[in-house]
């Protein structure tokens, strides 16, 4: 079984590597970028009978600062 997390800023932090992104896009010409926002994706390997209870105990104790940041999971 496999788990994505996706681990975002909380709408409302400076997010100053997406700032910096947003910068070098304009710079490069593509003048419709507005705001970047930038995030991670971890992808786990889990073994069989892993649930998504498992998963969120990982994000909430390790994978994601939940002052800061949010989570999404995806499980397949």
């Amino acid at each position: 079984m496999k788990a994505r997390v996706h681990v975002m800023l909380k709408d409302g932090v400076l997010d100053p590597q997406g700032e910096a992104v947003r910068h070098a896009l304009l710079g490069l010409g593509f003048g419709t970028v507005g705001g970047v926002r930038q995030g991670k994706v971890i992808e786990l390997d889990l073994a069989d009978g892993a649930t998504e209870a498992d998963v969120t105990e990982m994000c909430e104790k390790l994978l994601a600062n939940t002052v800061i940041e949010s989570y999404s999971i995806q499980m397949s």
